[in-house]
């Protein structure tokens, strides 16, 4: 009875339900008991919204921000009478300041990959420690000695939390939160109500176990049939920078010519190689915008998450812009 009385349950009628107020008050302390921060990490406050963030990042972001406000203010005061090249340093500018954001939220994402590809073989190793007769905490701290790659920090989290008597619904969802992961979140939400009410926690983690295992497979299932379509998605970016580079080397020029010729009058050349410029401009811009979408959609397709296609995004990009200034 004494777990019992720990976890919340009791008898009925023995302890009465609290109120509303202070059930929501309990909540809300409880949600702030449960955020654990690294000495690594910064809270930052905006408004309702509260994000945490490593120091590094923080202060990468803010140096970044402020070499790309530079790079702004003297392109604007001394090459904005070269449009060419005012135009080209804006582009620039833009890659440098998107470039770190992009670079953090793919390594998060990176890392929440392999926390849940790992999560299957932690569970593997907790249903073995469960069933040799060990409590939940104590599973916890054994399993805690293993390598799980990018799951280490978490788990060691979790035995530490334990060690400073935090109860074990409280680190397991502190530890679904961190994750930021609806597939561990869901599962630890099944692990918590069957602790909760005395379920048989050796079975519940072995069938969550093989879910784990499963989902897993079939994502790799579908990341092996969607390979077609992420090599489609390239040929058509491939197939529209070609289109744009002969657009710019044969039907432009042709096009200025007989504007020059035939309605503007003979002393209009700088006229005809303004008009030039002004394309130039708009078909990188279009290769631009075709690289970063066709890359989103690609990842999307391939991976299931958006963030994923960045990466593709930057490689069009960066290899649109290189072709087609070589080509130009």
């Amino acid at each position: 009875m004494e777990g019992e009385e720990e976890l919340g349950i009791g008898r009925p009628g023995a302890n009465p339900e609290p109120s509303q107020p202070a059930a929501a008050a309990k909540q809300e302390f409880d949600e702030v008991e449960m955020e654990f921060k690294s000495a690594d990490e910064l809270e930052i406050k905006l408004f309702s919204l509260k994000v945490v963030v490593k120091k590094n990042t923080a202060l990468m972001l803010a140096l970044n921000t402020v070499l790309v406000a530079a790079i702004l203010i003297i392109n604007f005061l001394m090459l904005s009478d070269v449009p060419s090249l005012f135009s080209t340093i804006n582009i620039i500018a833009m890659f440098i300041f998107v470039l770190p954001i992009i670079l953090v939220r793919y390594s998060e994402y990176q890392e929440l990959k392999e926390v849940e590809e790992m999560f299957p073989v932690f569970l593997r190793d907790f249903v073995q420690t469960i069933r040799s007769g060990m409590t939940l905490p104590a599973a916890i701290k054994a399993v805690a000695k293993n390598d799980y790659k990018a799951l280490n920090s978490y788990v060691r989290r979790m035995s530490a939390q334990l060690d400073w008597g935090i109860t074990v619904d409280k680190v397991l969802t502190s530890f679904g939160r961190r994750s930021k992961s609806k597939l561990i979140m869901r599962i630890i939400s099944s692990v918590i109500e069957s602790h909760r009410f005395g379920g048989n926690l050796s079975d519940t983690f072995e069938a969550l176990s093989n879910t784990a295992v499963e989902i897993d497979r079939l994502r790799e299932e579908r990341k092996l049939y969607l390979n077609s379509q992420m090599i489609t998605g390239y040929v058509v970016f491939f197939v529209f920078l070609a289109v744009m580079i002969g657009l710019e080397k044969f039907l432009v020029p042709s096009m200025t010519d007989i504007s020059a010729g035939g309605i503007m009058g003979a002393g209009t050349g700088g006229g005809s190689s303004n008009i030039a410029e002004e394309y130039k401009v708009v078909f990188r811009n279009l290769i631009l915008i075709q690289g970063l979408f066709a890359g989103l959609a690609v990842g999307k397709m391939a991976e299931g998450a958006i963030v994923a296609g960045l990466k593709h995004s930057v490689f069009m990009m960066f290899v649109g812009f290189i072709v087609f200034a070589v080509a130009g």
